[in-house]
C-alpha cells in the first residue's frame, strides 16, 4: 500500500494570523477534499527568527530544515504570500532559496497571494510564476489573488473568490491524480524489483 499524499502549504505571511495562511490553509483543504493526503502548513513567520541572518542551509536550525524537507518532499505544494512592495515578501523568496534547485521538478504548485487591492493581482504570473518555473515545477493553471475585502476576519467571505479557489483546484485535480498514479506506479515497480 502506497503512502497518502503529501500536501504541503506555505504562507510567506509574516505575521499571526495571517490572510495568506488562512487562503493557503483553504486551498490546502479543497484539494484535501478531492485527494485525501497528511496536510501541513509553513508558516514562514514563525520560522523568521531563525532564518534571519542565514546564508548556508547547513547554518539552520532543526525547525528551519524540516520545514524545507517537508516542502522538498510535498507531492503537491500551494504557496501563497502576500504582497509587498510589488512581489512575495524577501522572507518568502529566502526560505525558497534554501530549497534545492531540483527538488520540485514536476511537482504540481497551486500559486496564491493576498494584497491590499485588485491592483497588484498580477504578482502571480509576473512574480510567482517564474520563481517556481525555475525549479521547473508544474505551476497550476490557474492562481488565486485574495484583497483584503474578501476577508471576514481570517476567512474567505466573497462567494466569487470562493468559487474561483474551488475552479483553481478542480482544474489542478487532473495532475495531482497523474502525480499519485505516478507514484503508485513507481512503488509497485520499486517492490517488483
Amino acid at each position: 500500500m502506497t503512502r497518502p499524499l503529501r500536501l504541503v502549504a506555505v504562507s510567506g505571511g509574516l505575521q499571526r494570523p495571517s490572510k495568506s495562511a488562512a487562503l493557503a490553509e483553504h486551498l490546502l483543504d479543497l484539494i484535501a477534499d478531492d485527494v485525501p493526503g497528511e496536510q501541513r502548513l509553513v508558516e514562514l513567520g514563525q520560522l523568521a527568527p531563525h532564518l534571519a541572518g542565514a546564508v548556508w542551509r547547513s547554518h539552520l536550525p532543526d525547525t528551519v530544515e524540516q520545514a524545507l524537507v517537508a516542502v522538498e518532499q510535498a507531492d503537491v505544494l500551494v504557496v501563497a504570500t502576500p504582497v509587498f512592495r510589488g512581489s512575495y515578501t524577501g522572507l518568502f523568496k529566502h526560505f525558497f532559496d534554501f530549497i534545492h534547485q531540483d527538488a520540485l521538478i514536476d511537482k504540481p504548485v497551486l500559486l496564491a497571494a493576498t494584497g491590499g487591492s485588485e491592483r497588484h493581482a498580477l504578482i502571480i504570473d509576473h512574480q510567482l510564476r517564474p520563481l517556481f518555473s525555475f525549479f521547473q515545477a508544474r505551476t497550476l493553471p490557474l492562481g488565486v489573488y485574495a484583497t483584503d475585502k474578501d476577508f471576514a476576519g481570517y476567512r474567505l467571505q466573497d462567494e466569487a473568490l470562493i468559487q474561483r479557489a474551488r475552479l483553481a483546484v478542480q482544474r489542478a485535480l487532473p495532475l495531482v491524480e497523474l502525480t499519485r498514479h505516478s507514484r503508485a506506479a513507481a512503488a509497485e515497480e520499486a517492490v517488483a524489483a
